[in-house]
């Protein structure tokens, strides 16, 4: 079994650090900037060097645009990413084979009184054809433990309600 960087390390000395750099630019100033709530366009891009740039706005509920990507869908995004490749390189290393992966995932926004809010809930409902129909359970074990290493789900304090369905081929 090949466990690689996935194994946990009590060692906290030979804990290992990446950096991650984006920078975020809000294009829609105008000529009047934020002079009132309605007078400035929610538009942003965000650049890694070295990639395409994502275009962003605000929810169209918050007066962005609908057909930009806002911030609330890019962490859903990167929570349903995060598990995804965790179970695929589970599974990898145990020896399922997975044929094909689809998440459908959503969160819920909560708003406060205040005008603030915070996700209160990720819902992650995963599919994944396995080529061996006896690799099922491992694959769910696999599908749990990715759960709970994901690197962004537990950088946050919003739950993630995960559950997965399996395709066999064999």
């Amino acid at each position: 079994m090949d466990t690689g960087w996935m194994e946990n390390t009590t060692d906290m000395a030979m804990q290992t650090v990446h950096e991650y750099r984006a920078h975020i630019t809000w294009l829609g100033a105008g000529s009047a900037g934020t002079e009132t709530y309605s007078s400035y366009d929610r538009a942003w891009c965000a650049e890694v060097e070295g990639k395409a740039p994502l275009a962003g706005s605000a929810d169209a509920v918050f007066r962005g645009d609908p057909t930009a990507w806002n911030p609330e869908e890019c962490l859903l995004t990167a929570v349903s990413a995060c598990h995804m490749l965790f179970f695929l390189a589970l599974c990898a290393r145990e020896g399922v084979r997975v044929l094909a992966y689809t998440d459908v995932a959503r969160a819920e926004l909560a708003l406060d009184a205040g005008g603030g809010g915070a996700l209160r809930i990720i819902i992650l409902r995963s599919l994944a054809q396995l080529a061996t129909a006896a690799d099922a359970a491992t694959a769910k074990a696999l599908y749990e433990r990715a759960g709970q290493r994901c690197f962004i789900a537990r950088s946050l304090a919003t739950p993630v309600d995960h559950t997965i369905e399996f395709e066999a081929l064999g």
